[in-house]
């Protein structure tokens, strides 16, 4: 996987000697329009371009790309027209609409031969244009034998008309920043199981965390043994790769709070005793799309130097059927001291991140930030692009907000008491499901509310759908890993760090 380089220009479009040219065009009414940093090769085309647009086609409706040959118009070859859709009835434009256009420029030009573009988009938003620039560029071909070619090497964004040069450079870093730690969350996603399994994942989160500054703690099975974590070594006892909990902290100059970050790391999960049907099972590679995230995020935090002090908890086990698996039967003693009746050994995201989740409790944060595959009911109620948000009220309705100004999307959703009686044990301190599949999103949610001490804001974020795109590639989304929620914790913590 390689990136293009991002750089800002000046230059006027007439003089760029670049092999292609990105501009925005509009969904107007029945017909299109240019969007704003287009007037020069409109120029170019002689005041024609939307004749020519029109001609070929174009609509303007988000995800379209039209690419035109300039037959000598301009330096550049190439013209790849993205379409924004409609802007919103003051003639405005949102950054995921410009995040979207730039992403789908970027795969639209990956494999062309390019070796070097200009983006006029970045006029509109310079940094959704460098995000959606990077996203729509990647592509995971670690595993294949031949490639066809990869994204342009350079790519070179128009500098807005406002503010100072200085300003712009910050921004373009920032987003490189937030894009690459979403594209490290992709890549751990995409690894195969074969190779990406808790104690390789340890390893490599662990190198990460060391080379951003960061504090890093990897407890084996020994270890956890040792310190009661029975929720993850339950989980982890069927496999051959027994589990890992790796704790990463971050510590920025004179930090306004203390974050706790806790993501699920199942590395291939099978169902095990119950296990899953045969149908689709290869999509739960991504079943560690939560502690992808968390890893990524705890890196970037270093990255963008934000005033917190923060700890990522991220559990790791393989959930395999095996003579050594947990049973349903089984009652798990987890760590602090509470007992789960086990009912179905594929609700196992919640028995590991239980043990993590009151282990980062020990930290006493001021926050307690924590996100997963959790469960299918997030797909059923949300779809697959919107991730539901759980939690402490005020929290959840702060990050589901925020997660909806990125542009990842998030929905807060309730945590209704009638529920926790379904989770009764008649054994145990509580059942891992209810034994009905209603509620089950909001059911998981509750569950996860049992290990959070009272009076600590949390909220849990449910990317079952999100982190994995099983379908065609849109905006700057390709197949595969979506690095789903990385840009939604780094605007948390961002807006921590400002807002407290």
């Amino acid at each position: 996987m390689s990136l293009p380089k991002l750089a800002l220009t000046t230059a006027a479009v007439a003089e760029a000697a670049a092999d292609a040219v990105i501009i925005g065009i509009l969904q107007n009414g029945d017909g299109v329009g240019l969007a704003p940093g287009s007037e020069a090769v409109d120029a170019a085309f002689g005041g024609e371009l939307l004749a020519v647009l029109g001609t070929l086609g174009a609509t303007g409706k988000a995800d379209e790309v039209v690419k035109l040959p300039t037959l000598g118009r301009l330096p550049a070859g190439l013209v790849v027209a993205a379409g924004l859709g409609a802007p919103g009835a003051d003639g405005s434009l949102t950054a995921e609409q410009v995040r979207r256009a730039a992403g789908a420029a970027a795969r639209a030009l990956n494999g062309s031969g390019s070796g070097r573009a200009v983006s006029l988009l970045s006029t509109v938003d310079l940094q959704a244009a460098a995000e959606g620039t990077l996203l729509g560029a990647y592509t995971f071909d670690a595993y294949k034998s031949e490639t066809r070619g990869g994204a342009p090497a350079r790519v070179e964004l128009a500098s807005p008309a406002g503010g100072s040069a200085r300003e712009h450079r910050a921004t373009l870093k920032a987003a490189t920043a937030i894009a690459e730690a979403v594209t490290t969350a992709r890549d751990f996603v995409n690894t195969p199981p074969n190779d990406l399994y808790p104690a390789s994942f340890a390893e490599r989160a662990s190198a990460l965390g060391k080379a951003a500054g960061l504090e890093v703690e990897v407890l084996d099975e020994k270890a956890l043994r040792r310190a009661g974590y029975g929720g993850l070594l339950g989980v982890g006892g069927g496999s051959a790769r027994p589990p890992r909990l790796v704790r990463m902290r971050y510590r920025g100059a004179k930090p306004r709070k203390r974050i706790a970050l806790v993501g699920k790391g199942i590395t291939f999960d099978t169902g095990g005793i119950s296990i899953k049907p045969a149908a689709n099972m290869e999509e739960m590679t991504s079943d560690m799309g939560g502690a992808a995230a968390i890893v990524a995020t705890a890196v970037l935090a270093a990255a963008l130097k934000y005033p917190l002090e923060i700890i990522a908890t991220v559990p790791m086990a393989e959930n395999m059927p095996s003579g050594a698996a947990y049973r349903p039967g089984d009652v798990l003693t987890m760590y602090g001291g509470k007992t789960v009746e086990v009912l179905n050994t594929d609700a196992e995201g919640r028995l590991i991140l239980a043990d993590a989740i009151c282990r980062a409790a020990e930290d006493e944060p001021d926050y307690l930030l924590e996100t997963s595959t959790l469960t299918g009911g997030q797909i059923v109620s949300l779809g697959r692009r919107t991730p539901g948000i759980m939690g402490s009220d005020e929290l959840r309705d702060r990050v589901a907000a925020i997660a909806k100004a990125t542009g990842e999307g998030g929905w807060p959703m309730p945590l209704p008491d009638e529920l926790r009686g379904d989770l009764d044990s008649k054994l145990a301190d509580l059942a891992n499901v209810t034994g009905h599949r209603w509620g089950s999103m909001l059911a998981a949610g509750i569950f996860l509310r049992e290990f959070v001490p009272e009076g600590l804001p949390w909220v849990h974020i449910d990317v079952a759908g999100p982190a994995y795109n099983n379908g065609s590639p849109w905006g700057y989304t390709g197949k595969g890993g979506t690095g789903v929620p990385v840009r939604t914790l780094a605007a948390v913590l961002a807006d921590i760090a400002e807002n407290g």
